[in-house]
Formats: C-alpha cells, structure tokens, sequence
C-alpha cells in the first residue's frame, strides 16, 4: 500500500538551516542555527506520521461520505497530500527559517503594531471559513502552552536572552505551539487545500505533533542550558487555586481528541483548568468542568455542603444504578422512563443507596466527585434532548439511555476526556439515527431500524457497563445504519431515474401536440379519425420520438402516414398503410382485435374515404370501453408502487385503451356526426398569482442550488417539522423530486411551488451541521457554565454550529 511506503522514506531529508540574521553575533547565529536543526530533526518524524495519520482519516471519511461530491474532495486532498508530502515538509521547514530570523526583529511585533492602524479603520466582511481556522488556531495554541507550559517558559526566556529581546510566548516562540500550527496552517493554504480540510488537518497536527513536543523541548533546554544560557534558570509553576488539593492524576491515555468540545470552549481553557501543568500531562477536562459548576454554584448561592453521612462507594453507586435500571424497566408508564433531571436523579439515587436500612443508621451520601458526574451526564442529556426533533423516537430512546451511560461515565472518567469513547459514540449514534431516520410514526418503514435501537438500548440496560460492551453495540449499529444508507442511494438512483424518464416523455408528448396541431390546423379532421389522431396516435408519435429520436426514419415515417391519415398525401399502398396502423396502435398497448377493427374502420376497402363519417363507430367505442373497465378490473394491482416504470417502456393495455377511448360513448356519437373541425374551447384555468419579487429572488437561488440539498418542512396543524431531500429538478418544467431520508419521493412540486413555500415561512432551507449533536450538545454545556460563573465571558454565537 502507499502507506507502508511511505513509512519506508528516508528518515529525514536535507534542509538548510542557515540562518539570515546578519544582525546576531557569530556565537548568537550558531546556537540558533543548532537549534533549528534540533527542531527540525525532532519534528521530521512527528510530521510524516501526521500525514500519514491524515491521509488515513481522509480515505475514512470518503469512505462514510453520503454525497458524491463530499467523497470526491476527500479523495481529492488525499491525493493532493499523497503527492506533495515532501514540499510539504519543505514548506513547513520555511515557515520555521523566516520564524527564527524574525527573532528579536520587527517581524514578531503584532500587526497593530507595524501598521498603526486603529481597529475601526480595519473594518472588513466576516469569512466564515477564515473564523474557523482562527478559532482553531487559538485553540491548539492555547491547549499546546498548558501542555507544555514549563519547559516553554524555560525556552522563551533563554531564546529571549540569546537574541535581546524581552521573554518570548505565544506567537512570538519560534518553537512554541501557536508558531509550529500556524506554520502547518500557511504551508496547508499553500497546498490549496479546503478550509475544513485544513481545520482537520490541524487537528491531526495537534494530536500527532504538538502532543509530543515534550522530548524536542527538554532536548534544545538541555542544549540551551550546554551552551551557558541561563544555565541556573528554574521554573516554578504557581497553581491557580493555592490551597486546593489537585485532584488524581489521569491516565495517560486520558485525552485521545484534544479538539474535544468539551476541553474548550471558543479558544480559552475551562476555567479552573489544570493549566499550568507539566508536559506531557493532559488536561483534566473533569476537573475543570467541576470547577466551573462549583463556580456556578457559588454564584447562585447554592454552594453544596459537605455530605452529612458516609461517601458511598463506586461499588455502592454501581449498584444503586443498576437497582434503578431493573426498578425502571419494570415501569409500564412512558412517563416515568423519560429524562430525569439532575435533582430528581440524586433524590432517587439516595433511596436506593439507603433502601432498607434502619431510621437511625448513618446514611449514605454522594461525593462530591460523584455528585459532579451525576449532575454533568444529566445536564448533557438536557442538551441532547433540546438538539433534536419535537416528535421523534429519539427522545424516548435518550430516556432510556441515561442510566447506562451514567454508570458507563461513573465507571470510567475518560468518558469525560476521550472523544472517541465508544459511550459518547454510541450515545451520538443511536440519538443522529433515530432523530435523522425515525420520524415518529409506526409506518413499516421505520420499525427495523426502530427495533434495532430499541434492541440495542434494551442490551445497555441489561448487561454491565464497560467499553467492550459499547464497543460491540457501536459496531452492531454502524452496520445497520451502512446498509440502510446503501438501500437508500439505491432507491433514491432510481426515483431520479425515472423522473428523468418522465419529463423525457412529457417533452415528447409536447412536440408530438405540436406537430399534430400544425397540421390539424391544415388539414382539420373529422369523425373517428380525429379521436384516434388525437387521442391514440399522438402516443404513437410521442413514442417513437422517445425511442429514436426527431430526425430519425422511424419516426419520419409516422410523420408520413400521419399525413397520409389526414389526406395530405396520397395513399399508395392502402392494405399496407392499414398494416402500418395497427403496428403503431399495438405499440402503444392496444390490443391486436381493437387495432385491426380501428384500422378497418378507418381504411378497409368498403370505406375509401378516411375522413367520411361513420356511424358504427358508437358501437365500436363502446366495446373498447367495456374491455378497458375489465382490464382495469383484471390488471390493476391492489396497492399502487412506489417505484415508477422506466419512462422508456410502454404503457400498458389498459393505459393506452384508456388513452383511445377515454372519450364518453355519447361524445364519440357527437364526434361522429359533427362536421365541426375543431373542438370547442375548453374554459381557461384560473390564473396562478404573480409571484413576488422576493419569490423571484428565491426562485433564482433554488436553480442554482446542486443536487442533494435540504429543506425542512412545517406542518401547520401539528407543528411537526419534515426534512427532504432535492434529489433533481428539471431546468425546463422546474418540476422538484423531494426525496425522504430513505430515498422515497415526498410531495410533488416545482420550484416555483418551493420558492412560494419558502416565502410563506412553511419551508426553509436546512444546511447539514460540521458538528454532531453530542458535540453541540457539549458545547451547550460549556457554555451555560461559562455564562454563569463569569458574564465577562464572551458566549459563542448560536449560527456557530
């Protein structure tokens, strides 16, 4: 694979570390020189194995795309980072040169700085793609410097020292974390790659690279402190809360995702954070959450004392909840299995922790710790349940949801600090599907995938909380959903197959009116002749031209007989024109007896004049009448299909007798007798109103909308919101296909009825989130906990998401 190769290259390449600072003393120059080919050396390994890492998250996401287009730009930037992987490194050992002789120049200033220029006069339009990058940017960076905060404060002072300059952090740290990602950020922007690849191109940077930067740091110190700079510096790391006891350590494995919602929240680290810790030491995201919520608590006068009785015990807790779990599962009354809050949950966790025990016994209290937990999985539920659909299964499956992953989060506390924990996935998957897929209702549609969530919920309940369980239900789930998917595209492929297909005949259908108009205009007929132009070989025409084509002999050669027909042309064989007829009316699904009888009616030797009248043609009308009401009666299908014929295919015997003789038996008769040459004008339809300009404008903006886009749609009566998908629209009738989750077609419209609805507030557009509803959900959580406990705090804008 290309992946083993490239594991194979050399393990570093040559690069020139040779520095432009003309202003340094020789020894200055050296050192720098030396540590920039430390820097380099040490970063070489982490930076392939990102790229790898990243190629590999690319091929997965494509894999897991849903659009065609979504899967072709990951595989597009996949082979754009496939084939550039040395200019990368190049690019990016650029960056690190121009960040070192800027050192102790003008070129670390900010850029207010240099250009003096007030922020009023900077006013510019808000790029949302350039926000995110930012905001990322900041993140890593910040997340990097309490990572590694005490060797970084060792370095900036030396490098300050060595250069002149006063103590460098931040941005100004050629080596620090802020500097190394926005070298990554520069040399991905000259790649061309996506602004949201690059944003998880940066991520991948952080976990791969920044993650490890703690060797790299102690070496150049080391090197630092060889070289006579600062040689008796000492850091002291003074904590935030003196007098606090820090809490556990968490294992090393503890932070797998540092873009965890839950870690930050807008660039800036939880308050109360762990964020002066050591290197290579990851950020408690528990603790910090706890500090906020003691915080809260404190604002709002509610500060929690200590329990009275004993603390329970994590086997005491386990047990409590899973005595829960069994009382729970015993309950019959919906209700009383929904969300409980976080007050009602401790009330009825104390009641099992203290069943049975006598009046004057101690009682058994929550921790502190667990308390936090117990309050923190409950509010995210909350959370959760305000990100989905009003009416839809997931809210009943969340309910039943909640215990098993709080004893899952009690249990294990990289609930808390792992992103991909298989309990947050599971969590995440099983609400996506049933809030995405389910829709409420008890159609027979929803009730496998109903039945397997329920299935697998049941499963969490009963059995004991642990990784490899969630694991394995994570999996079970992943696959069902990959195969609905697939069944979905597939029938989706089809219902755009055949709308294709339809507008294809009705285009045909409208030239053949054309053509037969401009010569009934002509050449007017009467009798039976007129209805079997007008109502049988009009199909004749319009099939043929589906099938060949306007300029091809088969259909030129309807055209003639058409016109031999209508006596614009001479007829010169007429046993052949006959023969010719009845070809072209079993064609279109009628039946061998009826065509034989029509064409004799019309060209059989007692009857040399085609457009003479004929009064057995009211018998002959109404025998086709009866034959079309018993095959009707024999053929129809006692449920209608929801997958259209293929539009190429001919219609039926029933379709194409009903065609031909729809016409009432008394019309024929009038038919037969009138000298009229044209039928009297039917009464005009009533006039659609004028759309309004704001329609027109919205109008515009669905044509040029690609295919896959969705809508939401509101019930007026129920409120009930129903998403569709814009599978294809014709450029030439406007006429939409709206297709369901499933791949099923919903209401029929054109865009100008979608462009009305939108107008009137029944429909919008509805852009699919980056973030999945638990990481919404986290991001709430944070949030509102900021909000509380400091209002200086910025709150990240709702249209963030």
């Amino acid at each position: 694979m290309d992946v083993e190769q490239n594991r194979r290259r050399p393990t570093a390449p040559h690069r020139d570390t040779r520095l432009d600072g003309n202003h340094w003393p020789a020894r200055t120059r050296q050192v720098l020189e030396e540590t920039l080919d430390q820097c380099l050396t040490g970063l070489h390994g982490l930076l392939i194995t990102c790229l790898i890492e990243f190629e590999q998250q690319l091929f997965a996401m494509a894999e897991r795309a849903r659009h065609p287009a979504e899967q072709q730009d990951f595989i597009a930037s996949r082979q754009l980072i496939q084939r550039n992987r040395d200019g990368f490194d190049q690019h990016f050992t650029a960056q690190l040169v121009e960040a070192f002789n800027g050192l102790g120049t003008e070129k670390n200033a900010p850029d207010d700085a240099t250009t003096g220029a007030k922020p009023w006069q900077t006013l510019e339009l808000l790029d949302t793609a350039q926000q995110e990058l930012s905001m990322t940017l900041d993140q890593i960076g910040s997340r990097g410097d309490m990572r590694h905060g005490s060797v970084l404060h060792e370095l900036g002072y030396r490098l300050a020292v060595l250069v002149g300059a006063p103590p460098l952090e931040g941005p100004a740290l050629p080596l620090g974390p802020h500097a190394l990602a926005q070298a990554c950020l520069q040399t991905s922007g000259e790649l061309e790659l996506q602004p949201a690849h690059q944003i998880l191109l940066l991520q991948q940077f952080d976990r791969c690279v920044i993650h490890g930067l703690a060797p790299l740091y102690e070496t150049v110190n080391a090197s630092l402190r060889d070289n006579g700079i600062l040689p008796q510096l000492r850091n002291t790391v003074v904590p935030r809360h003196p007098g606090k006891k820090r809490s556990r350590p968490v294992d090393g494995a503890a932070v797998q995702n540092e873009s965890d919602p839950v870690a930050t929240d807008g660039g800036n680290p939880p308050a109360g954070g762990t964020g002066s810790m050591g290197h290579g030491e990851p950020i408690e995201v528990l603790e910090s959450l706890r500090n906020l919520l003691a915080q809260q608590r404190a604002a709002q006068g509610n500060g929690t004392m200590p329990p009275a009785g004993r603390a329970a015990s994590e086997d005491e807790l386990q047990a409590a909840l899973g005595a829960l779990q069994q009382h729970l599962a015993q309950v019959t009354d919906r209700a009383s299995r929904e969300l409980r809050s976080a007050a009602r949950l401790r009330e009825e966790l104390l009641a099992q922790l203290n069943f049975g025990k006598p009046g004057d016994a101690p009682r058994t209290e929550l921790s502190g710790e667990q308390g936090d937990k117990v309050e923190l999985v409950t509010r995210l539920f909350e959370q959760l349940a305000r990100q989905l659909q009003k009416g839809s299964n997931a809210h009943h499956l969340l309910g039943n949801l909640q215990l098993p992953v709080l004893r899952m989060a009690v249990a294990d506390q990289g609930f808390f600090e792992k992103r991909e924990h298989p309990a947050r996935r599971l969590l995440d998957t099983v609400t996506a599907a049933a809030n995405d897929w389910l829709d409420g209702s008890d159609d027979e549609n929803n009730r496998p995938l109903a039945s397997k969530l329920e299935q697998l919920v049941a499963r969490a309940n009963q059995e004991p909380p642990s990784a490899g369980l969630y694991t394995t239900l994570l999996a079970d789930i992943e696959h069902h959903l990959a195969l609905l998917t697939r069944k979905a595209q597939a029938a989706e492929r089809r219902h755009v197959e055949a709308a294709k297909g339809r507008e294809r005949l009705d285009r045909a259908r409208q030239r053949a009116s054309e053509l037969m108009a401009e010569r009934f205009a002509q050449s007017p007929p009467r009798g039976l002749l007129r209805a079997l132009l007008d109502r049988a070989w009009s199909d004749v025409l319009a099939l043929t031209l589906l099938r060949h084509g306007e300029d091809s002999e088969a259909f030129t050669g309807q055209l003639v007989i058409t016109d031999q027909l209508l006596g614009r042309l001479p007829i010169d064989d007429r046993s052949q024109l006959q023969q010719q007829v009845e070809t072209g009316l079993q064609q279109i699904g009628m039946h061998a007896e009826e065509a034989e009888q029509v064409a004799q009616r019309l060209l059989g030797p007692d009857k040399p004049d085609p457009a003479a009248d004929l009064p057995s043609a009211t018998d002959l009308a109404l025998r086709l009448k009866q034959h079309q009401r018993l095959g009707e009666k024999q053929s129809a299908p006692p449920k209608q299909s929801t997958t259209p014929k293929p539009a190429t295919a001919p219609p039926g015997p029933t379709a194409t007798t009903a065609a031909v003789t729809a016409v009432p038996v008394a019309n024929v008769a009038a038919a037969t007798s009138t000298t009229a040459t044209t039928a009297p004008s039917a009464p005009s339809p009533a006039r659609a109103p004028e759309p309004s300009p704001r329609q027109r404008r919205i109008e515009e903006h669905l044509r040029k909308l690609p295919f896959g886009s969705w809508f939401e749609f509101v019930d007026t009566t129920s409120g009930q919101i129903t998403r569709r998908k814009l599978a294809w629209y014709s450029t030439m009738s406007g006429r939409c296909l709206l297709v369901s989750r499933r791949g099923q077609p919903g209401e029929e419209m054109t865009l100008s009825q979608l462009a009305h609805a939108i107008a009137t507030g029944h429909a919008c557009e509805w852009v699919e989130q980056r973030e999945s509803l638990l990481d919404r959900a986290w991001h709430s959580l944070t949030r509102s906990l900021y909000q509380t406990t400091d209002n200086r705090h910025p709150s990240a804008p709702e249209s963030g998401y």
